[in-house]
């Protein structure tokens, strides 16, 4: 929506340098401004002079109304890309960090004293003076009773980091991060309001987002996993029942399906807190970790259980939170997924094997709901794919409880496994996917689900959808891949037994007896057509319409070499002159 106004008319009113009249004309323009998002390019010379004198403003002793005045303009005009320069410098980020309430004095008094960062002429002294005055550690509520001008502040910042590369520097060199990580260790003093919790959690989560080096900052110097898990369990008002199982406080021993939802502000920041894990854990499934940082992923791990059992208010929100657990779980290092397993079977509980089941389940669910959704797989179904994929590629249980529901014993053998409404059904179909990473990933879930046997995994889904598969792991003259399973059971129906002897293995299913088509041929007629065959391929081979392919000695499928085709063209029941094939390329 784009709006204009007058932004001359405000400047004049702002170099008068009365603090009433200053307010009256920054609240017009506040006003009429508020829903604009699109800009003018007439006016960027203009609005970036208004934000010069708004910020010299700033610097000023004014009153609450007129530093949020003076803030909100500030975040209006942050919105233009193309008008950043007055606010992406270390004295205008300074001076709305301070106002944020999350400046360290050490880096505002460095930022002051750097050259040429001064917006107008002879503002940099009077910026120094009020700096001195005003720059203090992580403001508290006492220091700066009104939150709306927190709140202003830390949405300009937000804005500035979204759209521009030099202020991400900035606030990169200014330490950001640690003036927020302090008050978000404040995440049990109730006088922060839900607001300033959020856009903390925003503002932290650009910063992990758009600077890799902030996100190690904070994973390790500021014990990230911690601090944030803790933002988590005192979102969602935890208690402890055992070392990792939870509960909501004031509700243990109610079912998860019984709890009430949760509340859309606990949603909103919890959502927050997953995004920001998720940027700082993105690496941990690629390294090793130690014993103090697995016992910190498996209590993150049995939070994020309770989150994947939690509801929010309405079905579509619940599915959100949801997708951002599962993001997050899937970095979680492998060995901590057991998590997921560890709370006690209760009434009610889904148990398999004596364990309680309720979370692969729900995983399961999930994984299910974005398949028939069918909308961007690769962003939606694949985490938690994957996540179920390893899980139980590491636990027999988990393994075994997703084998009964996904490839339960084979009774149908008239149907295509690609045919049907089935769980079974509906991923052997994305085995032939257009995508990828979309086809691979089903087949090696399925593949798991089979313990990595060749001939078990033919068996649920076909020779031909298998292939693939089988071809990238040198597979296809069958065997067992080199995972670690416990020994096979035989859980052969008498329906696929009986039928066993008449499956097509290529299309796994029994099919009609079709006429052989070289019934009544003598050999050398078929030989003939053989030959003829082998001729077409190897003419459109030369054209480079087709690659033929043969299967090595590793399993692999390799290109054919002309001098393989001229072999297998060899035939000695044919007398020279006389080639085994007709001269009409319309034929071939």
């Amino acid at each position: 929506m784009m709006m204009k106004m007058d932004v001359n008319a405000i400047i004049e009113k702002m170099e008068t340098g009365e603090q009433d009249t200053i307010l009256t004309a920054l609240q017009s323009f506040n006003k009429e401004m508020n829903q604009c998002f699109t800009f003018s390019k007439e006016e960027e010379q203009d609005r970036e002079h208004l934000g010069e004198l708004v910020l010299r403003f700033l610097n000023r002793d004014l009153q609450p109304s007129c530093q949020l005045a003076c803030l909100e303009t500030i975040r209006i005009l942050s919105r233009d890309k193309d008008c950043l320069h007055p606010f992406i410098n270390h004295s205008a980020m300074s001076t709305l960090s301070r106002y944020a309430g999350i400046a360290l004095a050490d880096t505002a008094t460095t930022a002051d004293s750097q050259p040429g960062e001064s917006q107008v002429e002879g503002e940099g002294e009077e910026e120094a003076d009020v700096y001195g005055e005003l720059v203090k550690e992580a403001s508290t509520p006492s220091e700066n009773q009104d939150q709306e001008v927190i709140v202003e502040g830390l949405k300009s910042i937000c804005n500035i980091l979204l759209h521009n590369e030099t202020g991400q520097v900035v606030a990169a060199d200014l330490q950001l991060i640690k003036g927020v990580a302090e008050r978000l260790k404040q995440c049990h003093d109730a006088t922060w309001n839900h607001e300033v919790r959020f856009f903390d959690l925003r503002l932290t989560f650009l910063l992990t987002a758009l600077r890799v080096d902030i996100r190690a900052q904070l994973s390790q110097e500021l014990h990230g996993i911690s601090l944030l898990g803790k933002q988590l369990d005192a979102t969602l008002g935890l208690c402890w029942l055992d070392t990792l199982e939870t509960a909501r406080a004031g509700l243990e021993g109610i079912p998860h399906e019984d709890l009430p939802p949760l509340s859309r502000q606990q949603t909103e920041l919890a959502m927050e807190i997953l995004k920001i894990l998720f940027n700082v854990t993105f690496d941990t499934t690629r390294r090793k970790v130690d014993e103090e940082e697995a016992a910190e992923y498996r209590h993150l791990g049995a939070i994020l259980r309770h989150c994947l059992m939690s509801h929010a208010d309405g079905e579509e929100r619940t599915e959100e939170f949801h997708s951002h657990t599962v993001h997050l779980l899937s970095n979680l290092p492998l060995p901590c997924l057991d998590v997921l397993l560890m709370p006690k079977v209760q009434q009610g509980s889904i148990e398999y094997m004596g364990v309680n089941m309720d979370a692969v389940n729900m995983l399961l669910d999930f994984m299910e709901k974005k398949l028939d959704q069918g909308h961007k797989l690769k962003e939606t179904l694949l985490p938690s794919l994957n996540l179920l994929t390893e899980s139980a590629r590491i636990h027999r249980e988990t393994r075994k409880f997703l084998r009964s529901k996904v490839l339960p014993p084979l009774r149908d053998v008239k149907n295509r496994p690609e045919v049907g409404s089935a769980l079974r059904n509906k991923l052997v179909r994305l085995m032939t996917h257009i995508d990828t990473d979309v086809k691979n990933c089903v087949a090696e879930f399925l593949f798991v689900l089979c313990k990595e046997s060749v001939s078990r995994f033919i068996k649920y889904t076909g020779y031909g959808n298998a292939a693939g598969l089988l071809a990238a792991r040198g597979l296809l003259r069958g065997g067992r891949d080199s995972g670690i399973y416990s020994e096979d059971e035989d859980t052969d129906t008498e329906e696929y037994k009986e039928a066993k002897a008449q499956i097509n293995p290529i299309t796994g299913v029994v099919e009609e007896e079709q006429p052989n088509p070289m019934e009544g041929m003598t050999e050398e007629q078929k030989e003939y057509e053989a030959m003829k065959l082998v001729d077409m391929f190897d003419k459109l081979s030369r054209t480079s319409l087709i690659q033929p392919m043969q299967l090595g000695m590793d399993g692999k499928m390799r290109e054919m070499t002309p001098e393989d085709l001229r072999k297998l063209t060899h035939n000695p029941l044919f007398p020279p002159g006389e080639p085994p094939h007709s001269d009409s390329e319309d034929e071939a």
